[in-house]
């Protein structure tokens, strides 16, 4: 493809953060251009079938891996075409994060109160993050353009939140907190290499042997299994942690 002068794709739209209208961002993700008449040929493929190609790109080879001429060519329309459905790279990746996650779950199915509708939506959170890990990078905690779906499942938590006693402040911060956990987890699990940890615990295992002495509490904890494996559910203790730290706040609001 034809370069100007100082490097960019003639004819390529601009895909920097900087230059987007969140307002463009916005309708596709809400389809508010959908009832709009356009120029030309009727399109051949709507913005939510671009962004499933995306996330075939992104769960096979991760988000770097994406761009707007990779999925081009999975569509089989070129890059200038695709364009047409999705104004730049920084939208599509918005209108894929709100594609994988969907509706959220029915907390009102859930009995027992907060705590354990808390518990199935941050489970429900680990079960997304895990099948599509970049949406880690995708998100991050920054402000970003928000689609129904994402929405959806902000509103859900809240909702199940509002027995609670807590302010919308505290509220809002609880469902962040757990979300942090959920996604802390999640990057923890794309770091881990089993062949490095082994290597790992045996060079760390020698350095301690030959410095007990510096750093007894350490070695004493290593010992009793402090880096043992989590077991098959990574997420229980912290989990715990983070619901007892809430119900405690939760606890002392009641009282006041």
């Amino acid at each position: 493809m034809r370069k100007t002068p100082d490097g960019k794709e003639a004819g390529v739209p601009a895909n920097k953060e900087s230059d987007r209208d969140p307002g463009a961002s916005l309708a596709l993700l809400w389809g508010a251009d959908d009832d709009r008449p356009r120029r030309g040929p009727k399109p051949k493929f709507t913005p939510a079938q671009v962004a499933r190609r995306g996330v075939e790109i992104a769960d096979a080879e991760g988000l770097e891996a994406l761009s707007m001429q990779r999925v081009a060519e999975l569509l089989g329309v070129t890059t200038m075409a695709l364009y047409r459905y999705v104004p730049g790279k920084p939208d599509l990746i918005d209108l894929m994060v709100d594609t994988v996650l969907s509706d959220p779950p029915d907390l009102t199915r859930v009995r027992g109160g907060w705590r354990p509708r808390l518990e199935a939506w941050a489970r429900a959170c680990w079960d997304v993050y895990r099948a599509h890990p970049w949406i880690l990078t995708a998100t991050g905690l920054r402000r970003h353009a928000m689609g129904p779906h994402q929405v959806a499942w902000l509103d859900t938590v809240l909702a199940s939140l509002e027995e609670t006693g807590l302010t919308a402040r505290q509220r809002h911060d609880a469902a962040i907190l757990v979300l942090s956990l959920v996604r802390n987890l999640t990057q923890e699990a794309l770091d881990r290499d089993e062949q490095g940890d082994r290597e790992w615990d045996r060079l760390t295992t020698d350095q301690l042997t030959a410095h007990a002495d510096r750093y007894p509490a350490l070695t004493r904890a290593i010992a009793e299994g402090a880096f043992a494996p989590t077991g098959d559910d990574p997420l229980a203790f912290g989990l715990t942690c983070v619901l007892n730290g809430i119900q405690g706040l939760v606890a002392s609001s009641a009282r006041t």
